[in-house]
């Protein structure tokens, strides 16, 4: 089987419309299903990597979420919340009908543990990149005052040519890791979109900083929802991650989940070191 990815898409029913939800799968359809979902402002093709490594056993399903990549945007802003990311991807879920494994970094691992704690899903193994049952609000302001920064700023929408992308990804996400010239020469390429007037813009609609503006984040505590996932869990956190603090992880470990660190990294690992990947390749096949 070729580790080159196949597009896809579902279509899926939020507020009042249908919208298609985008995927890239690797691997041969038989195999056991994995499905990677990303963070907050990325896409699915920062799981290229990991798809490929995992290719030759699995089939890799890595969606575009709501209003980036090639998924639709969607008609009010208001809905690019996490319950209704939950309702495009278990349209995906029942397209697969069949037991998953999960891998989610940050916004996509909060995706995953919602549907891992409800009755009758199909999820049997979970990977969280970065992301547990407890985020600060500190973390979630300082998110919030980039994403309406970034929608708010043309500088931020309009790039001349793929270098500016690049030199304000190893800004932005400088946390990602300690990344090669091509690490992230690939990630920008991943990232821009193509303007019909001409340059680049992120891959993503900037309207999903709408529920984010006047809204004053505080600590949310998905404790109990944690409590209700019995399936095998792995974490992945970054040490100098300000979203997953060490309390958070401690406690995540001491309740039977694996934890693995990452050095020099914050939020959140990209996933695209060979180490990271040999640990997430390791947990789908003991």
């Amino acid at each position: 089987m070729t580790s080159r990815p196949r597009p896809g898409s579902v279509r899926y029913w939020l507020g009042g419309r249908f919208y298609r939800l985008a995927f890239d799968e690797w691997g041969d359809p038989a195999a056991p299903s994995v499905i990677c979902v990303h963070g907050l402002t990325r896409n699915g093709r920062d799981f290229d990597r990991l798809a490929a490594a995992l290719s030759d056993r699995f089939r890799v399903i890595c969606p575009d979420l709501p209003g980036r990549g090639a998924s639709d945007w969607l008609d009010d802003p208001m809905l690019y919340q996490a319950q209704h990311y939950v309702v495009a991807l278990t349209h995906l879920l029942g397209r697969i009908d069949g037991p998953v494994t999960w891998v989610g970094t940050s916004l996509g691992g909060i995706c995953g543990m919602i549907i891992a704690a409800a009755p009758g899903n199909p999820i049997r193994r979970l990977v969280l990149n970065d992301i547990g049952p407890f985020i600060p609000a500190d973390a979630l302001r300082r998110i919030r005052d980039y994403l309406v920064a970034s929608a708010d700023s043309p500088v931020m929408q309009r790039f001349a040519d793929l270098d500016a992308v690049e030199r304000l990804l190893r800004l932005v996400h400088a946390p990602f890791g300690p990344l090669t010239d091509a690490d992230w020469a690939e990630m920008a390429r991943n990232s821009a979109r193509l303007r019909p007037e001409g340059g680049f813009a992120l891959h993503y609609d900037p309207r999903i900083a709408a529920p984010q503006r006047g809204h004053e984040p505080v600590d949310t505590d998905l404790w109990l929802l944690w409590e209700r996932i019995r399936i095998p869990r792995l974490v992945l956190r970054g040490a100098d991650s300000d979203i997953l603090l060490p309390d958070t992880a401690a406690r995540m470990e001491a309740s039977g989940a694996a934890v693995f660190e990452v050095p020099s990294t914050g939020h959140a690992p990209a996933l695209l070191d060979p180490s990271q990947i040999a640990v997430i390749r390791a947990f789908l096949t003991e």
